[in-house]
């Protein structure tokens, strides 16, 4: 059903253990190693095609972490409308260029390789009756290909041993089960000791390993992605659930998946250091372009900021321009008349010396114009009117009234 899987799998591993079997020499216990390195670099051939990919899970990552207040800030004002919610969520993660799947593509990818690969392992020896499982004889499991590897290379991966255990033996294996890796009419030449005391130092390293790169991988976390709920239970579920996971289910799976295990632990950590390295480095370089950019902007010690430009708007297409303001006046060239009601309302306590003055002021023409454009004759005589109807005749009536 899963063949799709299980041919690439076995040809990637095909590749590597035809490469060492003819790099390493013909000794006991080389096919042993052979087919134990085929197994590595088949997590680590799996491991450089996902490199961009797990680059850009590292940066969805820390994408996620700088956006998580906003995220909560739209949890708070629609958490009673789900749709109005999601749809905010998606606006928001589009604006910041972030995609989910992303961040989950590299651990998806490595779970059909992981199943492929236990497969294929497994059925090198397929005297099993578990779910799976041809429960074939020794001679049988010993007669047919395994995928992509011919007749004698399941029989050379059977009788190959990694510090003198088979490759695909467990610790909860069937005894029945171990007639298979040894030629037909000799003695099984391992026991179930040999593969603990291979077995477990596997799996400590294997649990170790997880928790440690859980564990750098948290350590880089902002303070709001820790104070999500969410984030704090997957911290938990990465740094302590999953290496437990791994001890206790060590005994149900074979040598060569405990070391897939170790090398892709191993990877991981290099990967991660790296990765994380030159993302950091960018961001210095970024925060170092931006503070030289604003100090070039900046204006130098000692120095007047530059002034302002004048802001001149032009006039709209069709629009008449603005009309200056006219002046108030001109020095030497202001108009008074004062008719006689003025010169009759005037305040009683004033002396008559200064309406006399007030007159002559009033009456007197401009030096420069002529006598027409004050709207009034000159007098002949040189002096204002003093009659009775004159300012000086009116002043005179109302001393006498008072009297």
């Amino acid at each position: 059903m899963l063949d799709f899987i299980y041919w690439p799998v076995s040809a990637i591993m095909w590749v590597w253990y035809e490469a060492f079997s003819f790099l390493l020499p013909n000794s006991p216990g080389g096919d042993g190693i052979a087919w134990a390195l085929s197994v590595v670099f088949l997590v680590f051939t799996l491991r450089a095609i996902l490199y961009k990919p797990f680059v850009k899970q590292i940066r969805t990552t820390r994408k996620m972490q700088e956006i998580q207040p906003q995220m909560q800030a739209i949890r708070k004002k629609y958490g009673k409308d789900r749709v109005k919610m999601t749809e905010e969520m998606q606006k928001l993660q589009k604006e910041h260029g972030f995609n989910p799947l992303l961040g989950c593509l590299p651990m998806l990818a490595q779970i059909p390789v992981f199943i492929g690969l236990f497969h294929v392992l497994r059925s090198f020896n397929r005297m099993g009756t578990g779910f799976g499982q041809l429960g074939m004889t020794a001679e049988e499991t010993r007669s047919y290909g395994n995928y992509i590897f011919n007749v004698d290379q399941v029989q050379n991966f059977l009788d190959a041993r990694l510090f003198g255990v088979p490759l695909s033996s467990y610790i909860i294996q069937p005894t029945s089960e171990w007639v298979a890796f040894s030629p037909p009419g000799e003695p099984v030449d391992f026991t179930r000791l040999n593969i603990i005391i291979l077995v477990i130092p596997l799996v400590i390293i294997s649990s170790i390993a997880t928790h440690m790169n859980s564990r750098a991988s948290v350590a880089r976390q902002s303070e709001a992605a820790m104070e999500n709920p969410q984030t704090r239970i997957m911290n938990n579920l990465a740094l302590y659930v999953f290496p437990l996971g791994i001890l206790v289910s060590g005994a149900f799976f074979p040598v060569a998946i405990l070391l897939y295990w170790v090398s892709n632990n191993l990877w991981t950590y290099v990967q991660q250091h790296i990765v994380f390295g030159n993302i950091e480095k960018e961001e210095e370089a970024q925060k170092a372009a931006k503070l030289e950019k604003r100090s070039n902007n900046a204006p130098k010690p000692g120095a007047k900021p530059a002034a302002a430009k004048a802001v001149t708007t032009k006039p709209k297409p069709g629009a008449k321009p603005a009309e200056k303001p006219k002046a108030a006046g001109k020095s030497g060239a202001q108009k008074v008349n004062i008719s006689k009601d003025d010169a009759g309302t005037a305040d009683p306590a004033t002396s008559s010396e200064d309406s006399e003055q007030a007159t002559a002021s009033a009456e007197k023409p401009k030096a420069s114009g002529s006598p027409s454009s004050n709207g009034a004759k000159k007098p002949t005589g040189g002096r204002p009117a003093t009659g009775p109807g004159g300012a000086r005749g009116g002043n005179q009536q109302r001393r006498k009234k008072r009297r």
